[in-house]
């Protein structure tokens, strides 16, 4: 008979294996051998095989079934790699660029920061294929506002092009005013708009679509945070005051990968961000809650990339849920106080956290809460400083309630668009089906319903089948007594090979504490 003392010890025998690889290859051969002590014939039996999966499918998280189920369905990796540059800089070369912005290259070179600066003194009609690619890749742009910049279309394109990376890259982007004033960039006014009606009577007289897109992208510049030098001020301390910042608050943090597809995640994260109000000076706590698999936890990472840098600190605590809390308590401390502290209780735990952040202005993601005392004890009441956000995610509405959480985001399923999206790049590596296979992907992605989960498996499950035989295949979810999502998870299981199969079997069981005797034989 498997008893949890057994699968302990054989977990714990391997614990300090080296190497993820042979961990993994040592810990399933010896899951695998327990289990079939219990049940000889184990492997031999599909149908228990296929009653085991049903309830596993029920009772383990999305996110675990998906890892699995994406093993032998997913075509192509998700990328990891970073991005070449850590900054671009845009800039007038005959205003800047044989002083500030070359001292300012000098001093971020100088610290390590990987910059792209333009060397080109004569450029086409647009602005080079290599030069968006830079764009698109650095994680900060940082744009150099000096009294010419809007004389020149290049720069103008290329400032349209940056604010295109921030919205849907959420990008970093720091605005430099060089001996001009904001208001002037966002009302193009004074010398600054001297400069930019120059270049539209010259060239652009008739072309109010692009005129009007460059006033937008001005205007939007100029009121994002940044840098102001005046005459008079040391060009030495303010440029060493940038490129500072730039490591504090940008490059020496975390970013997450979102998704390799993030469809429809930065409507969500614009959203979110009103009620996060991260401007203001008040403490605030925003709910993130929805169902199991609706994309809570890849909104919160994309809030985190989009808004982290603006806080003295940050922290993304994950599954809160399986945390133990005085562990949770010291990775808090940890990431906020740069040093390990020895905590022996939960209570001594929030009495440290109150003591030592109640005056810093901090982010903190608690991911995956269940419990109202873990709100409690890692984001209890005046903990954190003036200006601090916690944005919690969840599946349980009554606790936000209890909590009395005012501000919630409720992450509703992707509409009909979004649905069509997402489905067609997991199953077609394109944005949107070949009009002859509408019909097709239309019925593929209703058994989804919405649902990005059910959808990135569905699409998976269907990548790399001649499209035709699609019809055949989601002939084979109809009439099943399972919801949607879990038809789809089922039909998943099935597709994989034997190896993933038991992989899978193996692993489920143990983690869930499945008794399998009573499945093979009920």
């Amino acid at each position: 008979m498997v008893n949890t003392e057994q699968i302990k010890d054989a977990d714990e025998e391997h614990k300090n294996e080296n190497g993820f690889q042979n961990q993994y290859a040592m810990d399933t051969k010896r899951n695998t051998r327990i289990l079939k002590s219990s049940q000889n014939d184990f492997n031999k039996n599909r149908n228990a095989k296929v009653q085991i999966a049903t309830a596993i499918f029920k009772s383990l998280s999305f996110s675990f079934v998906l890892i699995i189920c994406l093993l032998s369905m997913t075509t192509q990796p998700v990328s990891s790699s970073s991005s070449p540059y850590d900054v671009f800089l845009s800039f007038r070369g005959e205003d800047t660029r044989t002083n500030f912005t070359d001292h300012l290259h000098e001093a971020l070179v100088r610290k390590g920061i990987r910059t792209f600066i333009d060397g080109e003194l004569v450029r086409g009609e647009e602005i080079s294929p290599a030069l968006v690619k830079a764009i698109e890749e650095s994680r900060i742009s940082l744009i150099v506002f000096s009294e010419n910049y809007a004389s020149s279309r290049w720069c103008l394109d290329e400032l349209v092009k940056i604010l295109q990376c921030k919205q849907s890259k959420q990008q970093v982007v720091l605005p430099i005013f060089y001996k001009v004033d904001p208001s002037d960039v966002r009302k193009q006014t004074s010398k600054f708009g001297d400069a930019f009606e120059g270049l539209i009577e010259s060239k652009f007289k008739d072309n109010e679509e692009k005129v009007l897109i460059w006033k937008e992208s001005l205007t939007k510049a100029a009121n994002l945070s940044g840098h102001t030098f005046k005459d008079g001020e040391s060009e030495a301390t303010f440029i060493n005051n940038i490129v500072d910042g730039i490591l504090r608050q940008v490059l020496r943090r975390t970013y997450w990968n979102v998704a390799e597809h993030p469809v429809g995640i930065q409507s969500h994260v614009q959203d979110a961000k009103k009620l996060l109000d991260v401007g203001g000076n008040s403490r605030r706590i925003v709910g993130i809650w929805g169902t199991s698999g609706i994309g809570k936890t890849t909104i919160a990472k994309a809030i985190w990339n989009a808004i982290a840098h603006e806080f003295q600190g940050s922290c993304f605590l994950e599954n809160v849920r399986e945390g133990s809390l005085v562990k949770l308590q010291k990775t808090l401390l940890h990431k906020y106080l740069g040093k390990k502290l020895k905590i022996q209780s939960v209570d001594e735990g929030i009495g440290v956290i109150r003591e030592r952040l109640r005056r810093k202005k901090i982010l903190l993601i608690l991911d995956d809460v269940d419990r109202l005392e873990q709100l409690d004890k890692l984001a209890g009441d005046d903990c954190f400083g003036e200006g601090s956000r916690v944005i919690i995610t969840t599946k349980n509405r009554r606790l936000l309630d209890n909590r009395e959480i005012e501000l919630i985001y409720e992450v509703k399923k992707l509409d009909y668009n979004q649905a069509l999206e997402l489905f067609s790049w997991h199953a077609l590596g394109r944005s949107a089906p070949p009009k002859d296979d509408l019909k097709l992907a239309q019925r593929a992605i209703a058994f989804a319903d919405g649902h990005p989960l059910a959808l990135t498996i569905l699409g998976s499950h269907l990548r790399g089948i001649y499209i035709r035989r699609w019809q055949v295949i989601l002939d084979g979810y109809e009439g099943e007594p399972y919801t949607h999502i879990e038809r789809i998870l089922q039909k998943s299981y099935d597709a994989l090979d034997d190896w993933a199969k038991d992989y899978f079997l193996d692993i489920a069981c143990v983690s869930s504490r499945v008794n399998v005797r009573n499945m093979c034989y009920k």
